[in-house]
């Protein structure tokens, strides 16, 4: 029983890890309005609520970020700076 739950969180731990993806690049426009960031490669991605308006106030065009991914809605959860 209890390798069947091991094995049951190892597997839930990888599907969440699945349907995350990350995106690197350099911020071409922000429209607050929208909470769309668009880069310099012409991607586009449409924040979704956990990402705030301040972290998108922050973001200015030029900055290099890190946006994940939700695969499952296509939207951004998280947005960082890189260093």
């Amino acid at each position: 029983m209890k390798k069947i739950l091991v094995t049951a969180a190892a597997s839930l731990a990888f599907m969440g890890a699945a349907y995350a993806g990350t995106l690197e690049g350099v911020v071409k426009s922000v429209d607050p309005a929208t909470k769309t960031i668009t880069l310099e490669d012409g991607t586009a991605v449409v924040a979704d609520d956990a990402v705030t308006p301040e972290a998108l106030g922050v973001l200015t065009a030029g900055a290099k970020v890190k946006v994940t991914v939700d695969d499952s809605t296509t939207k951004a959860t998280a947005v960082e700076v890189a260093k």
